[in-house]
């Protein structure tokens, strides 16, 4: 059996894991997205360019716009799948603390 995938992969690299933190570089095409996942530590995200992002998750999807440099943090236990939404290129990075 195949999966189907309508949209091309976000691309994650791990830029640091270590025992304090784990920071991962995520890279997205137009149209790309990270997969529905489920976040097992608080987070900090970077924005590297402004991002346009479609958020989905148990509520729906709604969007959202974070400025180049416009950090901001979220607890664990947060679930969604994130799109980039824009036309252009989009990168975050992502500090996850254990």
């Amino acid at each position: 059996m195949s999966t189907f995938r309508a949209r091309p992969p976000a691309e994650p690299t791990v830029l640091l894991d270590d025992a304090v933190v784990r920071v991962t570089r995520w890279d997205f095409v137009p149209g790309a997205d990270t997969g529905h996942h489920v976040h097992g530590m608080g987070y900090v995200v970077v924005p590297m360019t402004d991002c346009h992002f479609l958020i989905e998750d148990k509520d729906g999807a709604r969007e959202v716009d974070a400025a180049q440099g416009q950090v901001y943090r979220r607890e664990a236990g947060v679930e969604h799948n994130v799109v980039n939404r824009g036309d252009s290129f989009m990168s975050f990075i992502e500090i996850e603390y254990k």
